[in-house]
């Protein structure tokens, strides 16, 4: 896996947001995140080589033991934080990340706030939805998401740039991403993390301004060894 399949999701990207309506300048294709949680830096390099800038990981541990000299060696490289975030770690996760994807409570939201003003560092952020409702998923809830939006915004002063969701396993899709693009707007936002290897075609016709690929990419992932 590699390469070929990174040409191969970039295409279909491409196709997806063109059915989706005509691509220009004010409507540039979906941002691609390549999902290197649990790949190694060899495995990841290849990637890089390959012109890809956007990437995504899901725990900042695993992230510092290889992206600060994967930075170092590659321009140009945004990290993002897909997974959730607790507040010990946050320090770490600005200090390593570009953007946060992640953010799905009040207490956090405030961490965030004193950390970005501690190290002069301010993130974009995204809300993660629940978009599901599932109980053992993070995630705010659809009815709650635009009072914690301007939560977010005013009484923390974050950079909120939009909304995240993983919908339900073994549910289409589709009818979740288009919740969360409804939410978007009622909350003024413009960008949209959703869709994964499974399901990032139809999250780019439902509008997702980020698509979040990893297994599409990288191959299967040995999670015994993390």
């Amino acid at each position: 896996m590699g390469i070929a399949q990174l040409d191969e999701v970039n295409q279909r990207i491409k196709e997806a947001a063109l059915r989706f309506g005509p691509l220009s300048e004010d409507a540039p294709a979906p941002k691609l995140i390549a999902v290197s949680k649990t790949f190694d830096a060899d495995q990841i390099d290849p990637i890089l080589s390959a012109g890809q800038k956007h990437f995504g990981e899901n725990r900042v541990q695993e992230a510092q033991g290889k992206w600060p000299t994967l930075k170092e060696k590659y321009d140009g490289i945004v990290l993002h934080l897909i997974g959730p975030l607790q507040t010990n770690k946050v320090k770490d996760a600005v200090a390593l990340f570009d953007v946060i994807h992640s953010v799905d409570r009040e207490k956090l939201a405030k961490a965030l706030a004193k950390e970005f003003t501690a190290s002069g560092r301010k993130l974009p952020v995204f809300v993660q939805v629940n978009i599901g409702e599932e109980p053992q998923k993070a995630g705010i809830a659809p009815s709650e998401t635009v009072e914690f939006v301007k939560t977010c915004q005013n009484t923390y002063g974050l950079d909120v740039r939009g909304l995240m969701c993983i919908p339900p396993a073994g549910a289409p899709a589709a009818p979740y991403f288009a919740q969360l693009a409804e939410l978007a707007k009622g909350a003024d936002l413009h960008e949209l993390s959703m869709g994964m290897s499974a399901d990032f075609d139809t999250a780019v016709e439902m509008g997702a301004t980020y698509v979040r690929v990893g297994s599409a990419i990288f191959g299967h992932r040995d999670y015994s060894a993390h």
